[in-house]
């Protein structure tokens, strides 16, 4: 955990040093699949550090793809998590970075800073946000909750029945946010700020570090239809857990047969 911690909070404050200023963006698959020069030298930081700390290991990054060590680590790495944010000057962004031993995500670090918020987690050691244990939220109803989502690029395809399902949760009166950063909407599921986060086309680095932050705060994380969380799955499910099947249920029902 300490080496997933201390490397996102040097990539933070590198983030940090150039918001704002004047950067190169490019789209990648869409027009709003933002990548900045700050995305690449926040993972080349990320990368050349972790190396040197854990020789062997394998990596997992959103710029620089796949790259098989020899040891039994992965670091899933998110340079920049909500990229489209940090290029408009939105200081909603982080740098997430997980640590994955035989598939499971045993360690992970989520920093904002600009929120000034450094969001740890170990497996069976409890999730943490500046040194203080967070829980999830104590909402039993669905009714009664704050939920968060996120649309992917493509989201004018539906993909997943993405717009079914936002409606669907707006019919009913639920107050619903959109961070434009999932592993900060998983954060803050981890700490009660949210009871539920629900997206579709996610990748590893977007989820493996709050997947663990969620579980060890006391809360559940699936993919849809309640099947078990694994990295390789790209819908998710987030929850306290006390509104989980619910939730689930209601996405399904608004959920178009394929």
């Amino acid at each position: 955990m300490l080496h997933a911690r201390g490397t996102a909070q040097r990539a933070g404050s590198l983030l940090a040093q150039n918001f704002g200023s004047a950067l190169k963006v490019s789209s990648k698959s869409t027009r709003h699949d933002l990548v900045t020069a700050m995305d690449v030298e926040s993972e080349r930081l990320i990368v050349n550090e972790l190396r040197s700390r854990t020789p062997g290991c394998s990596f997992i990054g959103e710029e620089s793809g796949r790259e098989t060590g020899t040891s039994g680590v992965t670091w899933v790495i998110d340079p920049l998590d909500g990229t489209v944010n940090y290029a408009h000057g939105i200081p909603l962004y982080c740098v997430s970075i997980a640590a994955v031993v035989d598939e499971r995500v045993v360690a992970g670090a989520i920093v904002a800073p600009s929120l000034g918020e450094t969001w740890c987690a170990a497996r069976g050691e409890g999730a943490f946000c500046n040194d203080k244990q967070v829980h999830v939220s104590a909402t039993s109803k669905l009714a009664d909750s704050i939920l968060v989502t996120g649309f992917p690029y493509d989201v004018s395809n539906n993909p997943g029945s993405c717009h079914e399902q936002f409606v669907s949760m707006l019919q009913r009166g639920l107050p619903i946010r959109r961070l434009g950063s999932a592993a900060l909407d998983l954060a803050w599921t981890a700490a009660g700020r949210f009871d539920g986060f629900w997206e579709i086309a996610l990748k590893p680095w977007d989820v493996a570090a709050g997947s663990l932050l969620v579980e060890e705060s006391g809360g559940r994380i699936t993919h849809y239809n309640n099947l078990p969380f694994s990295l390789s799955n790209e819908s998710v499910i987030a929850t306290n857990g006390r509104i989980h099947d619910e939730l689930s249920e209601a996405l399904s029902a608004a959920t178009k047969p394929i």
